[in-house]
């Protein structure tokens, strides 16, 4: 953390610029209120919610609660997930309702202080892997509806595994130092002027569905830069793409259907799959939000301040396919061998539509940061009930392969020149 430049020799804050190194989910930019304010417009849940959804439930989808607290295969909610920084791992706690490992004890003034303020029962920092920096823009009639319904599932027994961080990452304390700072305990309140459903897509995007905390770049203190709202970040190996209205690096040029399709189905055709971090996004959360709430937050998205961050977005369909000549380089070998079967020779993909290639932002990535990322690890999208699966290659492949393949990838798709290296993929790995 760079935030010693400016208190240096300080030895409070010494701690307090490691530690704060972990807060990788942080977000400084919230809105205005008062804790004891009516429930304000955008918040609660939407007109349109079928009445066999219960309101907590609806609202801990929409805030992305399981994707960050189910292990895969794990019981729901039970915690473990590992958040991996480059000083250590933090495990995500269990927030199920069990007394002793979970969050059974805690009264609705405890869960709404942790949602608010970044503290546990006993008033202890958590750490903002946990995105209360976000969250402390819900109402308290929200936070407490997620309660309830956490509290109505099954109660499962798992101790949290301890958090594996060297010191001085390890100071809890310091994190108040940070909050006293960037923290702003302040509610959402509806901006004036605007309508009813762009406060509803503000409340969605900046409060509970949280999307400046991987789409937003960082300042010199590792919190978010308001200046720079959904500009697009990198996180753990995954690029968080521009989300902006601008229409040659953001969003601006999607159509609101193209929005709304990758939002509820994980895809947009000619513009891209959901894979990774943001796969999780669509199977836990946003494919559940109703037509209203997905129209609202595609209205908010439409008016963000657009930034010119981040690879130019191609046009639908519109990579230029680069001709073969001559005896055939290692990764079209690679690609002909292993990838077309499902992929096709000219990228339209082969019995389902996410295996398309063309038109993809991540194929337009000279750097192929997640193209990387999906050919080591795989990919898996759970929506609609069906799952649209990739095996991971990483074990198959060597990291000059890998690089060869990607180049390839996004030379004749993207129209790109790749300039990925082996000595990278090893370090991505």
């Amino acid at each position: 953390m760079k935030i010693g430049r400016v208190m240096g020799g300080v030895v409070g804050i010494v701690v307090l610029v490691g530690v704060v190194f972990t807060a990788y989910a942080l977000m400084t930019v919230t809105h205005g209120g008062n804790e004891q304010a009516a429930q304000p417009v955008g918040a609660g849940t939407p007109a349109d919610l079928p009445a066999q959804v219960a309101r907590g439930e609806y609202l801990a989808r929409a805030a992305d609660c399981e994707a960050c607290h189910t292990t895969p295969g794990g019981e729901p909610f039970a915690g473990g997930v590992a958040f991996k920084l480059p000083f250590g791992t933090i495990y995500s706690s269990n927030i199920t309702a069990d007394q002793e490992t979970g969050i059974g004890s805690w009264s609705d003034d405890e869960f709404v202080r942790a949602l608010h303020a970044g503290v546990d029962k006993g008033g202890r920092p958590l750490y903002p892997a946990f995105p209360y920096t976000s969250y402390t823009g819900l109402s308290r009639e929200d936070i407490v509806a997620i309660k309830a319904y956490l509290f109505s599932l099954p109660t499962v027994h798992a101790a949290a595994r301890p958090n594996e961080l060297s010191f001085p990452y390890n100071q809890r304390w310091a994190l108040s130092l940070w909050n006293a700072v960037f923290l702003k305990k302040e509610r959402f309140q509806p901006e004036q002027g605007k309508s009813e459903a762009w406060n509803r897509g503000a409340y969605l995007a900046t409060a509970l569905g949280h999307c400046g905390e991987c789409h937003t770049p960082r300042n010199a203190a590792f919190a978010m830069d308001g200046g720079k709202a959904l500009a697009g970040a990198e996180l753990q190996g995954w690029m968080a793409y521009n989300i902006t209205s601008d229409k040659d690096h953001g969003i601006g040029a999607w159509s609101d259907q193209e929005l709304t399709d990758y939002f509820s189905k994980g895809h947009a055709a000619g513009r891209g799959t959901a894979s990774g971090p943001m796969g999780e996004v669509v199977g836990y959360s946003l494919q559940h939000l109703t037509p209203s709430d997905l129209s609202a937050l595609v209205t908010y998205l439409r008016d963000v301040k657009p930034q010119q961050a981040g690879a130019p977005v191609p046009s639908p369909m519109g990579a230029t396919v680069a001709s073969a000549a001559g005896t055939a380089s290692l990764g079209e070998q690679l690609f002909v061998g292993a990838c077309a079967g499902c992929h096709t020779q000219g990228g339209q993909g082969r019995q389902t539509d996410y295996a398309m290639l063309t038109g993809l932002r991540s194929v337009r990535d000279p750097h192929a940061t997640n193209l990387t990322q999906i050919i080591i690890n795989g990919s898996s999208l759970r929506v609609g009930g069906q799952e649209a699966f990739m095996p991971a290659f990483g074990h198959a492949y060597s990291d000059a392969e890998i690089a060869a393949l990607s180049n390839y990838v996004v030379s004749h798709f993207g129209n790109q020149q790749g300039a990925l290296s082996a000595d990278e993929v090893a370090r991505r790995r």
